[in-house]
């Protein structure tokens, strides 16, 4: 007899359901963790003068919009059953422009367009989504648990990256082979991960794709779409010290080595924010926990201001990278959360990656173009707090509504 699907509730444990995190671990070490090392990029492009600082960025931003816009298709395809195929063509298709980009020309702005900011952008998108959808197949009471700690892979790829970036980029090794050891890297580690990674229930039948969740069954949820509209406007802002925090801290006077390590002292203190509220949220409701911790993390841009010494760049560092870690972490859970069915998960999470995806295609340019040539840092410090904040404000309209629905305060 042909097994149905759902059919089982998450065994919240065991071998597969471990190595299902374990490989979502790697595959947000090798994808988000790279995308959010650019600074290393972004300080070596504007020292060799590829071109201004708010054209380099979008580097940068493209690579990010498509790690999150591709989550529409690529959940799409995970909810159809084709966890595997998407995560090996993503793989392959990333760990190929990783070594595009090692014989890339620096200095030819067009190349590290197509090879980083499209190529690698598009691959990691095909990889991250399924990578975190696949967890609910796996885990339902310590749900946000399980992908808060797959989340940290992108912490701990955010301090391992750049300083091994930095160090090849300024040795006698360069720019290429500083790339090509990164891919090198990138590759063992996914072929290792698409090994581990799971998936517990079979692809759909053909009366199952008929009757599964439709896309605009999502997109007139009021409440879900709220939501999106409130990571939109966080994740514009959030981004700004990720890309500029090492630009800022040179051009300051601070020591070249702490210059070289805010990136890497960001994503480590984010691994404390990307764990400990996720434990908390399964018992307490995602939302209860996102609302306040997104209001923080954009009043601590405004801190930016201050951060003119090395004392004050580090407690920076580490309160930013702590509280915009756990924004990130609390992200997917709360929109799973919002599922009616277990199967509409991927589709969930993949609309709002593409919607959202748009903030980050745009916000970081938004900011280079506000700090402009003669580097005022308030205007893109206060743009990104702002819209923030703003995001906060929404998250919480979207939870009251949310509570409305469902009756009870623990979301």
């Amino acid at each position: 007899m042909e097994e149905k699907r759902n059919d089982t509730a998450p065994p919240d444990g065991g071998l597969m359901a471990w190595g299902s995190v374990i490989g979502g671990w790697i595959v947000t070490f090798c994808t988000f963790g790279f995308a959010s090392s650019f600074g290393v990029f972004q300080d070596y492009y504007a020292t060799v003068s590829t071109s201004s600082s708010s054209e380099i960025s979008w580097i940068g931003s493209l690579q990010l919009f498509f790690l999150f816009g591709v989550g529409l298709p690529a959940g799409q395809l995970y909810d159809l059953g084709y966890f595997h195929y998407t995560s090996i063509c993503g793989t392959i298709l990333y760990v190929f422009c990783i070594f595009m980009l090692s014989i890339a020309d620096p200095t030819k702005y067009y190349q590290l367009i197509l090879s980083q900011g499209i190529g690698q952008g598009l691959g990691s998108g095909l990889l991250l989504v399924p990578a975190l959808s696949i967890q609910a197949q796996h885990w339902r009471r310590r749900r946000s648990l399980a992908m808060g700690i797959a989340l940290t892979g992108s912490s701990a790829g955010g301090i391992v990256y750049p300083i091994m970036l930095n160090q090849l980029f300024h040795s006698p090794v360069g720019f290429a082979w500083g790339v090509r050891a990164a891919g090198f890297l990138t590759l063992g580690l996914l072929v290792i991960a698409n090994c581990i990674m799971t998936t517990r229930v079979p692809a759909m039948t053909a009366t199952q794709r008929k009757n599964r969740p439709q896309l605009k069954h999502i997109v007139t949820d009021g409440a879900y779409m709220l939501a999106v509209f409130g990571f939109f406007l966080g994740l514009w802002g959030m981004f700004m010290p990720y890309f500029y925090l090492q630009l800022w801290t040179s051009l300051h006077g601070l020591s070249s080595t702490l210059a070289f390590y805010t990136i890497a002292i960001l994503n480590a203190a984010s691994i404390v924010g990307r764990t400990l509220p996720n434990l908390f949220a399964d018992k307490s409701g995602q939302y209860n926990f996102l609302c306040p911790i997104t209001f923080i993390s954009g009043a601590l841009i405004f801190v930016m201001l201050g951060a003119t010494n090395t004392g004050a760049v580090i407690v920076f560092s580490i309160l930013y990278g702590a509280f915009s870690g756990a924004f990130i972490a609390l992200y997917p859970p709360t929109l799973a959360s919002m599922a009616t069915e277990s199967n509409e998960v991927g589709l969930r999470i993949g609309v709002s990656y593409f919607l959202t995806s748009f903030a980050l295609l745009t916000g970081t340019p938004i900011d280079g173009a506000l700090l402009g040539p003669e580097l005022r840092w308030d205007r893109p410090i206060i743009f990104s707090a702002v819209t923030y904040i703003a995001g906060a404000a929404v998250l919480t309209v979207a939870r009251y509504w949310y509570t409305k629905r469902r009756g009870t305060q623990r979301i």
